[in-house]
């Protein structure tokens, strides 16, 4: 299993906090930037059939705020895996390489059928 993934996205408007209603600027809202960081840091669980990973914790500073078209990478690190548990550090760059934002990210691995059941 790979440790470490990374992905890049250009911000774009959907993704600003005016959009998003958590503030009044057009600039790459924090809870893109979570949501970016969740999904990077997925991407590193290997999912056997009729199982996925959900979030449980997460952490993150924003650092610097990114403006629309801006290119940002993130990279996830699995630093440690017990059982169906997965710890991440995580980090976010902008394109002159300024880290934007940084951060821990807990997920574990479920069964979709048992934990949707659980729902109903």
């Amino acid at each position: 299993m790979n440790n470490t993934f990374s992905q890049k996205i250009i911000v774009t408007e959907n993704q600003s906090a005016e959009m998003l209603g958590s503030g009044l600027l057009p600039v790459f809202a924090t809870p893109s930037l979570v949501a970016l960081m969740e999904n990077t840091a997925m991407q590193l669980i290997p999912l056997p059939e009729g199982s996925s990973s959900v979030g449980t914790a997460i952490s993150v500073k924003h650092l610097k705020a990114s403006l629309i078209g801006t290119e940002i990478e993130c990279i996830a690190t699995l630093i440690s895996n017990e059982g169906r548990k997965f710890n991440f550090e995580l980090k976010a760059f902008d394109a002159k390489g300024d880290l934007i934002g940084e951060g821990t990210h807990e997920r574990f691995l479920i069964d979709i059928k048992k934990f949707m059941d659980k729902l109903k």
